[in-house]
């Protein structure tokens, strides 16, 4: 008799963990076989996907500290003026002041961990909850629109860090309670079609432009006198205006970076499981080499310290300035309730709609109202992980496209988010990896997270004029005033203008298609009052 093979045996024994699993109270609960899936399945399936969005972490926290976070210019080391010292101006906080650049450190790090619990959390209670295979995590695109439109580069917008946090959280209250009463799926059905569509596609240029620049990309466009922006990719930059003082495309980082961006372009392409994350961990392992000038630890204090801080590859770092940021009396003003209506609007949009395109590709609707299995208890998932974002220093939940990786592995049941979930539990540990993650390899996932965006656009009805203006303008208007409440506010203005001779065409045939009724009621009625009075006048003779 043969001997089985070590893989048939690994099989074997697989089988048998299977069918114990699928026997047991969570088996049934998590109806492992009744979706036709398995436990070691649904462990492949949260793998994958979390390989897939992994690179959430860093640049989640990348853009926000961006923003600066709560650091101010009271973090800004002083400035030397002879022999005395001078308190620093706000200039410090665009400069390459030491203190100022400490503060944002720890800004990072704590950000780092607000991501990955918001995002262990969200897909714990998604896969324990709701029991579907959907990973979630702190969105793209809401918190582009949180570091540069509401709180600004390193604080140079109209909304402080603290009320820009209690704006998110409002926003995610306000989304629970839509989500709790049922109006969350109608309220998306209420925006015009194309309009939704051109969202999603305007934040995917603002997401694309927003990688190319330096300070959060690859560098290759930046400012211009004259045109406004221009190519780029400086080895040096004037620090005032941003133009290159040693000529364009002369960038060592740049160049990396598009290294970096074709090797994640080239998995995407082939349909590579992880693909998104391959050029970032190519390019930043590249820049940790010291002595090189695409290095992201420089010979200098701040270099040493970043370097010094990276060895120590494993460390639990706890959340020192971000958590419990919030102040509710700024959201008093009109910028502040504009900014909650803009990201209450792309959750209602883009987290909506993303959940129902998952549904449908796993299999999960109903068929015929639209609905899923679980629908009400996802919902109430991701409205509540907001508010646990938003006390963490982070900005919106969102359920992730690339839940698609774990769905097409075979996930089918709530494991595979749980799976996922643990995998950011034990990203907890590795602050000091994630942290050293240098801008020009989270600047090209920005790009092709942007490429990804578009393949909206054929679906919006080009050949009708009423519904491509609007589409074009809320998608142009995005990146080129580098607002998304601006494209959103535009589109939506543009849409009602073009449309309103048509609706008061209609209430006007309406009305008059009831006023004609009412008439010709009227008339029969009237006509049949005299005829009743003839038919009296007639029979009258004979009755004397």
């Amino acid at each position: 008799m043969k001997r089985s093979s070590p893989w048939r045996k690994l099989a074997e024994a697989e089988d048998a963990v299977n069918r114990a699993v699928a026997a047991t109270r969570v088996g049934r609960y998590f109806k492992l076989e009744a979706r036709k899936s398995s436990f070691t399945k649904e462990l492949r399936a949260g793998a994958a996907t979390f390989l897939t969005m992994a690179y959430i972490i860093s640049v989640n926290a990348a853009i926000l500290t961006d923003s600066g976070g709560p650091c101010t210019v009271s973090d800004c080391t002083p400035v030397v003026v002879g022999n005395s010292t001078a308190v620093p101006g706000p200039e410090c906080t665009v400069g390459s002041n030491p203190g100022y650049e400490q503060c944002l450190g720890r800004t990072k790090s704590d950000l780092i961990v607000a991501t990955a619990v918001a995002a262990m959390a969200g897909s714990f209670a998604m896969g324990a909850l709701a029991n579907l295979p959907l990973g979630l995590a702190p969105g793209m695109g809401a918190n582009a629109y949180f570091a540069y439109n509401m709180v600004g580069f390193h604080g140079s917008g109209s909304i402080p860090y603290s009320t820009a946090l209690a704006g998110v959280m409002v926003e995610g209250i306000v989304f629970f309670i839509l989500s709790a009463v049922g109006l969350r799926s109608k309220l998306a059905r209420m925006i015009p079609r194309n309009i939704r569509l051109a969202t999603a596609v305007g934040i995917g240029l603002f997401l694309a432009f927003t990688g190319l620049q330096a300070h959060q990309g690859i560098g290759l466009v930046g400012a211009s006198p004259s045109t406004l922006v221009t190519l780029t990719a400086c080895s040096e930059a004037d620090p005032a205006t941003g133009a290159c003082l040693g000529g364009s495309m002369r960038s060592p980082t740049f160049w990396l970076g598009a290294v970096g961006f074709l090797i994640t372009a080239t998995c995407l392409a082939r349909d590579v499981k992880g693909g998104m994350i391959y050029g970032i961990v190519f390019v930043t392992v590249v820049s940790w080499i010291r002595g090189t000038a695409v290095t992201v630890f420089p010979d200098t204090a701040a270099g040493n310290a970043g370097f010094d801080y990276f060895k120590k590859v494993v460390d639990f770092h706890t959340i020192t300035t971000t958590a419990g940021r919030l102040s509710f009396g700024g959201l008093r003003h009109g910028n502040a309730l504009l900014a909650v209506f803009t990201l209450l609007y792309v959750d209602v949009l883009a987290t909506t709609g993303t959940m129902y395109s998952m549904a449908e590709y796993g299999g999960f609707t109903d068929g015929a109202g639209g609905g899923f299995d679980g629908e009400y208890r996802a919902f109430l998932v991701d409205a509540g992980s907001t508010v646990l974002s938003a006390a963490l220093g982070s900005t919106t939940v969102t359920t992730y496209v690339e839940s698609t990786a774990g769905i097409r592995e075979g996930g089918r049941t709530g494991v595979t988010a749980i799976t996922v979930a643990a995998c950011f539990l034990a990203s907890l540990f590795f602050g000091p990896v994630l942290t050293s993650v240098p801008p020009w390899a989270v600047g090209p996932s920005l790009v092709l997270v942007g490429a990804m965006m578009m393949r909206v656009a054929k679906d919006i009805e080009w050949a009708d004029m009423k519904e491509a203006i609007p589409a074009f303008v809320t998608m142009a208007l995005m990146p080129l005033t580098f607002s998304i409440a601006n494209g959103i506010i535009a589109g939506l203005g543009v849409y009602i203008a073009l449309h309103c001779y048509d609706w008061a065409r209609i209430g006007y045939l309406k009305a008059s298609k009831v006023l004609d009724e009412r008439r010709n009621q009227v008339a029969a009625s009237s006509a049949g009052e005299a005829s009743g009075i003839t038919a009296t006048t007639a029979t009258a003779p004979d009755e004397v």
